[in-house]
């Protein structure tokens, strides 16, 4: 892979990670085009490991909140108190939310892998109705610091929808936020903050699976390191967008965006420029 194409493709990543459009549609379809298989175990490693560099920019940017959840989190342990303040009850809630995803990663690794453009297509459009219906049907009225259990649990299971692609990490879990009556920005937040355990734990675990692809093949090592760095610097410019743009306005742009992807990916389907 050329350092240009790896470039373009951190910045597809880095745009495509937080806005609820699904940054795995657009890796995989625009690597596709860019001439390389997904049956190609340099070219998936690239697109698990320059992930990491969005998952790094969340971390940047949130870096005082989450040390604070951590410190409160670590502290609450040490006095058997884990609700004892906002701070540590939050943390916890972002813990339990991360269960489904882990678990449901875990046990359908190898299937969700299977699954093709066809299927991303299809989940493109059918979130882009769910974010439809959250639009019109959510009271808008909640914040961060209201969630609760039931709130984690269930934005932890739009999370683990999120395994298929097509359906984006961040749209499944904004969405499922806002059905839940969050605000769209701290619906926002709740979905950045709660992507860092999964998002860091499954990039270290496929770090270590896809590594030695990558030994082998300096140009591809280069490639990956530039796209990755790409996604980081971009990422943490789009994190600030996405928060402002939320703060007053509609999340539409996306709905029109997934489904002008959906339609895309369907005309290249029929044209035979992508396999089903």
């Amino acid at each position: 892979m050329s350092v240009l194409a790896a470039a373009l493709l951190g910045v597809i990543q880095a745009l495509t990670e937080f806005l609820p459009v699904s940054s795995t549609a657009h890796l995989l379809v625009f690597g596709e085009l860019l001439g390389h298989s997904l049956a190609d175990a340099r070219f998936r490693a690239f697109t698990d490991i320059i992930q990491m560099g969005t998952t790094l920019a969340v971390i940047a940017y949130f870096r005082a909140e989450i040390l604070g959840l951590l410190v409160a989190g670590l502290g609450s342990i040490r006095r058997l108190r884990p609700l004892e303040t906002p701070e540590s009850r939050l943390g916890w809630l972002l813990v339990v939310g991360t269960v489904p995803a882990a678990v449901a990663g875990k046990l359908l690794e190898h299937r969700i892998e299977a699954l093709g453009n066809a299927v991303i297509a299809f989940s493109l459009v059918a979130w882009a109705m769910l974010l439809v219906a959250a639009e019109r049907l959510a009271r808008h009225e909640r914040r961060v610091a209201d969630a609760g259990l039931r709130d984690a649990v269930l934005v932890g299971v739009g999370q683990a929808l999120a395994l298929v692609p097509g359906t984006s990490r961040s749209g499944s879990t904004i969405t499922t936020a806002m059905l839940l009556g969050f605000k769209r920005e701290d619906a926002a937040r709740f979905s950045f903050l709660l992507s860092v355990p999964i998002t860091l734990g499954a990039g270290l675990y496929k770090l270590r699976k896809v590594a030695p692809a990558l030994s082998g093949a300096p140009d591809w090592a280069v490639a990956t390191a530039v796209g990755t760095a790409v996604s980081f610097a971009l990422g943490m410019v789009v994190i600030a967008w996405l928060l402002r743009w939320m703060r007053t306005r509609t999340t539409y742009l996306f709905v029109a965006w997934r489904i002008a992807a959906a339609a895309a990916i369907a005309v290249l389907l029929w044209k035979g420029v992508l396999p089903a």
